[in-house]
């Protein structure tokens, strides 16, 4: 029997955010985060887990050959950097006045503003 997940509306890492690999063979390295697989807890960070795939030619990529490209890592092995601390740190959720979840650091208290794309 498969479990059915729902969306989380108030993820701690988030599309476009700069994030850290803390764990695995990619530990250290940092980049963008391109897409988020919510249903695997999964996140694509920019430069970050390359491998390379062999492409037949097709009407995108007339060539063919081996591309490199970006492979997912699990969410529990990236943490977000904050801006201010310049570290990666925890994330916590603060709800404000409106009642809207704002995302705060957990090192400095700094709250973590959306991104614009």
């Amino acid at each position: 029997m498969q479990m059915t997940r729902e969306r989380r509306s108030n993820q701690a890492i988030r599309k476009n955010d700069l994030v850290q690999v803390v764990t695995g063979r990619e530990t250290g390295k940092t980049g963008r985060v391109l897409t988020i697989l919510s249903r695997k807890d999964r996140v694509l960070v920019e430069k970050v887990n390359m491998v390379k795939r062999h492409e037949r030619p097709s009407a995108k990529n007339r060539q063919g050959g081996i591309v490199e490209k970006e492979a997912s890592l699990h969410l529990s092995n990236v943490l977000l950097v904050c801006s201010k601390c310049n570290r990666p740190v925890r994330v916590r959720f603060k709800k404000t006045e409106e009642g809207e979840a704002q995302r705060v650091c957990v090192k400095c208290g700094e709250t973590i503003e959306k991104k614009k794309a």
